[in-house]
């Protein structure tokens, strides 16, 4: 009965039931197609050599293996392909502070399984067989800290195991970012990550997994690292990740490499000569200041201390952070020269104190009596001097002479004479005793004040030896708690 010939509601069932079925025809013959795929997927995991040596081998390979190396070696792409990563710290090449990174050589190894691979040892006649690497899916894992070309050596061949395992070993120069915290350079522990993980494969596709523990990794390079330039290896950590983004999840495997510089070249080159400088620097203060010319030996220390400073300005690292040695030769310079501008005022003190006004009751009580006993100074001067006017009196017999002469004019020619030459002897003698006062009175003055510049040498020798002390207390302090607390 045809279709048209029915009434038109019994023609749309008939119509309806018959694309049911054609439905459920496709479904059928759209598994029946995967279960197919599926056999012959299953069927080409068992590769079948000829003869039992490498050419069967290899050619059974190329061609049922090496057709497929554009794609996973998986039966499913709905799952993951395992990737195990392990590496071995051969050597630290260097630390660019200035530029924040690190240069290491590796041996890294990747080993992962492609199921769609195997044989019998028995059959093909060998265990595993090297291929170059170019005939096969190799999984893209990269160094999420790498900065620089790839200028690595290449290695074209790896290994291909009877049940599908892959081991893959290749020397990898790694020029990776670091994060460098200066501070107590060169006592300074850096933190440097090695982030492994797939650049293009999310966690979907390929899953990364550490192929060896951190305590093997660490003990390997241990045992393998022949350079013993300025950084040594303290520990290796290591830690499975996730990287999130905004549209895929990617599976990474971080290895912590910590490193500690060697100061023994900077504590040689640059915290010693400096110490000794600042010890000449220090022990100048015994020059006597009244007969070497102290300012002028200071004046070439800070001399050479510059040039010092220009010279091993190589040797410190270059970055936005000021490391804690910075301010230790910064500290050391401002001493050097607040020790030279001492000198002068002092120099001052002793060499001009003639044209200094006297000295005010409170400077001489301030100086002469607490502060010298503060520095232990005991003064050369038993009594200070008494600032008020002397009187000059006549000789007694000379007044009884001078009293007798009641009248100038009863006296003779001669004796009018006489009159007029005492009266120009005595003023010549009170000029004579003007001159006299004055000049003891500056002198005991000056006498004074150099005392007071000795004892102000002393107490500003103790002063800067003081700040010289706690400053490198300070410094040792915190240099060997860093270093305590990094090594624990």
């Amino acid at each position: 009965m045809a279709v048209w010939n029915l009434p038109r509601p019994a023609a749309a069932v008939v119509l309806s039931t018959r694309r049911k079925r054609k439905a459920i025809l496709a479904q059928v013959l759209i598994a029946a197609l995967g279960l197919l795929l599926q056999g012959e997927a299953a069927a080409a995991v068992t590769l079948n050599c000829s003869n039992p040596n490498a050419e069967s081998l290899l050619k059974a390979l190329e061609m049922s293996v090496f057709q497929r190396k554009a794609i996973r070696p998986v039966v499913s792409l709905q799952s993951p392909t395992q990737v195990n990563v392990s590496f071995t710290l051969y050597a630290i090449l260097g630390v660019d502070e200035k530029i924040q990174t690190m240069t290491t050589f590796i041996w890294q190894v990747l080993e992962w399984n492609m199921e769609i691979v195997q044989w019998d040892p028995v059959q093909c006649g060998t265990h595993n067989i090297s291929i170059p690497s170019e005939n096969i899916w190799v999984p893209d894992i990269l160094i999420n800290e790498f900065m620089d070309e790839d200028r690595s050596p290449k290695t074209p061949y790896l290994y291909l195991k009877h049940n599908g395992n892959v081991y893959y070993d290749i020397p990898v120069r790694v020029v990776s970012s670091c994060t460098m915290d200066i501070f107590n350079f060169p006592f300074d522990v850096q933190n440097c990550s090695l982030s492994f993980g797939s650049y293009l494969h999310t966690a979907n596709d390929v899953r990364v997994s550490m192929g060896m523990t951190a305590e093997k990794t660490f003990q390997a390079a241990k045992a393998l690292m022949k350079t013993k330039g300025e950084w040594e290896l303290v520990n290796i950590e290591a830690r499975g990740n996730f990287l999130n983004t905004t549209d895929f999840e990617y599976d990474e495997v971080v290895y912590q490499l910590i490193i500690r510089r060697r100061p023994k070249l900077y504590v040689m080159n640059l915290i010693i000569p400096s110490a000794f400088l600042m010890m000449i620097d220090l022990f100048s203060f015994l020059l006597p200041a009244q007969n070497v010319d102290r300012a002028s030996f200071k004046m070439t220390l800070i001399l050479g201390y510059t040039v010092f400073l220009l010279i091993m300005n190589d040797l410190l690292p270059s970055s936005a952070e000021t490391p804690l040695i910075s301010s230790y030769f910064a500290i050391s310079l401002s001493l050097m020269v607040a020790s030279v501008l001492e000198t002068v005022a002092i120099t001052n003190i002793l060499y001009s104190s003639r044209q200094y006004p006297e000295v005010p009751p409170w400077v001489r009580k301030l100086v002469l009596h607490y502060m010298a006993r503060v520095v232990c100074y005991s003064p050369r001067l038993t009594h200070w001097p008494n600032t008020s006017k002397k009187t000059v009196t006549l000789n007694p017999a000379f007044q009884g002479a001078v009293h007798e002469i009641k009248d100038p004019k009863e006296a003779g020619p001669q004796v009018k004479q006489a009159v007029l030459q005492l009266q120009k002897l005595s003023g010549d003698l009170q000029c004579i005793r003007q001159y006299l006062d004055s000049h003891f009175h500056k002198g005991e003055n000056e006498e004074v004040w150099v005392e007071i510049g000795h004892i102000l040498d002393r107490f500003l020798f103790g002063l800067y030896l003081f700040f010289l002390t706690v400053s490198a207390i300070i410094f040792i302090i915190i240099w060997a708690t860093w270093h305590t607390a990094t090594t624990d």
